[in-house]
């Protein structure tokens, strides 16, 4: 079993966390970013700005090609409300695919690109309305907490990702709906030992969002 996926932070200093650093040795990879608002924080999760009566797909451009995620905005208005908000002011912009774990998941939406940045606040998500497998898209938290959500998230790839269904702690954002093979392409990417958590997962050449864009149906 896999263990959960998790935020490193000051208030989870001495748990068993587990994140990726993020960037290669030699710095952030090259990649034409559009506009990026990855540094702005707020004090306070945003108002509710969605309805959950609409359909919301999120078009993610990377270095390694385009996928789709469509949102679970019914299920969980508040996760799309909090992307949504994000991915409106560019927030996503230049963030890399900093943990990769082929069999398991791939994780991103972390500003620092290391696993412990966030948008400055933490919301309360809710339980999953589906199994955890390939293709379904979760929010990282602390420790299990789902009041710990953020800005990071992580997409299902492989057979692994079903072990999370032991302790369904993570709230689900979507599901992957257009271009799983690019998703897979990145999951496939080569990796080494992350040097703080020796874990192997730390991707040689960070695949990059150049931009995610929203659209409403």
């Amino acid at each position: 079993m896999q263990r959960p996926i998790t935020l490193t932070g000051a208030a989870a200093i001495g748990l068993a966390l587990f994140t990726g650093c993020g960037l290669a040795a030699s710095g952030h990879p090259r990649a034409t970013v559009r506009a990026s608002g990855r540094f702005l924080r707020w004090k306070k999760p945003p108002a509710m700005i969605i309805n959950p009566q609409k359909t919301y797909i999120a078009d993610f451009l990377t270095s390694a090609g385009r996928f789709q995620m469509t949102l679970f905005a019914k299920r969980d208005p508040h996760a799309t409300n909090n992307f949504i908000f994000l991915a409106k002011h560019h927030f996503f912009n230049g963030d890399t695919f900093f943990r990769v774990i082929k069999t398991f998941m791939i994780q991103t939406g972390d500003p620092l690109n290391r696993g412990t940045g966030g948008p400055g606040y933490s919301w309360k998500g809710g339980l999953p309305h589906f199994p955890y497998q390939p293709g379904i898209v979760a929010m990282a938290n602390r420790g299990g907490n789902r009041n710990t959500n953020g800005s990071q998230f992580f997409i299902c790839t492989g057979p692994a990702s079903e072990s999370l269904n032991v302790t369904p702690n993570y709230t689900e954002l979507g599901r992957i709906t257009r271009g799983m093979r690019v998703v897979e392409k990145i999951a496939a990417g080569k990796v080494r030992k992350n040097p703080k958590t020796r874990e192997l997962s730390q991707p040689v050449h960070p695949v990059v969002i150049r931009e995610v864009s929203i659209h409403v149906r």
